[in-house]
């Protein structure tokens, strides 16, 4: 029999010693999954526990020569990861608490399209968005009232509506419309009810933005960075996007800052800063610091850096506008690099593509990113409602059915019950192939306990719902931004830092399950 090696490098005194598998004594051991980390050995188990061990000390531990009155040993027998020593109860309530939140709430987050048209021509565009002029493709009022019963006839006690589009304020009529009839009918259903409106601010005014802070709809808008690169991004024809963006964003910011972060104009309580998101694209690779100090000028405390997908037109335009895992990583490494460096100079920004890894690490909790779970968040815990009634999976989900594929489709609001979507073969396909234990390449992955899948993404880029992750691109860079998280996380100088964001995020995600954003008002 061919003997096998766990890769260890210098385990001796300067001596090349990749030690023999067949000296491993597994008597003692917990389940584990491990990974080389630089000069230290990762290790991981089901419940999410982890230790990094330098080489001599793994060595030690998997050959079960670790000294039983050791602090690495009491570190080990904390964690979960010495078999005789494992609170069973422990972990099966650990592992419990991350799960049920996933599985047994139902939906929460619920994308409402009011329109597909758009007056923007954004390079990345994954909407397939129509003319400004073509109002077939509006949702009317009555659709509007079918979907926001649906949305209230879902089990989960916090629902979030998050307008989309298109270009949602391009049908102002029904944003409106069914942010007052949501909250009229929740003063009877009584649900933890959160307005979202995500939008360019082009068609924004001072009526509309009044009408925001006064209803507690939280806004959101896109910003990609320096009025250069937004505008190569985000081309508004015969405008200049950037100015028509901060412009509505600093009345926003202004408002909120008058606030005293607890309070809006007419009395009521408000709570959370308008926000923005960049996208980046090719032209943002070289740009990292300029794009953090962009966020920094607005006031942001948070920035959400985001790898571009492929879905929808954004994959004609690859070639212009798309880099490889490899190109992004680089781009995420000096960003996140800059910005710890603010924080250790006492500025406040992090980042939150970092701080939702880090408190699925560091705390007994999970944030509940519908992309990171397991299974993801398709259908049970995100809905999209196209502008006809039609319901999806999720948003993307919705974005594949435009380029011929309505395979994610769940069912319409003017058809089917809540019941039935649930129960749908189409969610229980997608829960299945979403299930990172079902991957090829996860269920061995020091990250398993952490991370997620896309199976839209897999059929967008593979034709397969289950995904081929050892060639896939997106996980490239989720395991490349893993590596450098546990590898700052061995830093001094960071852990701290990154520490707080852990527990920053996890406040939020509480924070939100406890307000309903509509209850002031009643």
């Amino acid at each position: 029999m061919k003997k096998k090696n766990i890769p260890g490098g210098s385990l001796e005194k300067g001596k090349s010693a990749p030690f023999d598998i067949k000296n491993i004594d597994n008597s003692g051991l917990g389940f584990f999954r491990f990974k080389k980390l630089g000069r230290n050995y990762l290790l991981t188990n089901d419940v999410g526990d982890h230790i990094v061990l330098p080489e001599m000390d793994f060595r030690k531990y998997v050959e079960g020569k670790m000294k039983k009155g050791s602090s690495k040993y009491r570190e080990l027998s904390k964690k979960n990861f010495i078999r005789d020593k494992i609170n069973f109860e422990n972990c099966i309530e650990k592992y419990q608490k991350k799960q049920q939140q996933n599985l047994q709430g139902g939906p929460s987050l619920h994308i409402v399209v009011v329109t597909l048209r758009c007056n923007y021509s954004c390079l990345y565009c994954q909407a397939s968005s129509k003319k400004t002029n073509d109002t077939r493709f509006d949702m009317d009022l009555g659709t509007a009232k079918q979907v926001v019963d649906f949305i209230f006839s879902t089990p989960n006690k916090n629902i979030a509506i998050e307008f989309q589009g298109g270009e949602p304020l391009l049908n102002w009529p029904t944003v409106k419309f069914i942010a007052e009839y949501a909250i009229e009918k929740n003063k009877s259903e009584k649900k933890n009810l959160e307005l979202r409106l995500v939008s360019n601010f082009s068609l924004m005014d001072e009526e509309k933005m009044d009408f925001f802070f006064k209803n507690n709809i939280a806004l959101c808008t896109s910003l990609d960075g320096p009025e250069d690169i937004h505008n190569k991004n985000r081309p508004f024809p015969s405008k200049n996007s950037y100015q028509e963006t901060t412009k509505w964003l600093k009345v926003a910011m202004d408002i909120y800052r008058k606030l005293d972060r607890k309070k809006t104009r007419n009395g009521k309580t408000y709570f959370f800063q308008p926000g923005a998101l960049p996208t980046v694209s090719r032209y943002s690779l070289k740009n990292p610091k300029e794009i953090v100090d962009e966020y920094m000028k607005w006031g942001f405390e948070t920035i959400f850096l985001r790898s571009l997908s492929p879905l929808g037109t954004a994959g004609n335009a690859w070639p212009q506008i798309g880099y490889s895992a490899e190109e992004y990583v680089d781009f995420y490494t000096q960003a996140l690099d800059y910005i710890l460096k603010l924080n250790q100079k006492g500025k406040k920004i992090y980042e939150r593509t970092a701080s939702i890894i880090l408190a699925k690490i560091l705390t007994d909790g999970d944030p509940n990113f519908l992309e990171l779970r397991s299974p993801c968040g398709a259908g049970i815990g995100q809905l999209a409602y196209d502008y006809n009634g039609d319901i999806y999976t999720c948003d993307e989900g919705r974005m594949m059915g435009y380029v011929n594929e309505k395979m994610f489709k769940l069912g319409s609001v003017k058809e089917n019950q809540y019941p039935e979507i649930i129960e749908s073969p189409t969610l229980k396909t997608m829960c299945l192939s979403s299930e990172i234990g079902c991957q090829a390449g996860c269920s061995h992955c020091v990250y398993k306990p952490y991370c997620g899948t896309c199976p839209i993404y897999n059929y967008a880029v593979t034709g397969s719902i289950f995904g081929q992750q050892p060639t896939s691109e997106k996980c490239k860079i989720n395991k490349a931004i893993f590596d450098l998280l546990f590898t700052y996380l061995q830093k001094k100088e960071y852990k701290e830092i990154l520490s707080r964001w852990a527990k920053k995020e996890m406040e939020f995600a509480k924070h939100r399950e406890k307000i309903d954003l509509t209850a002031k008002n009643k």
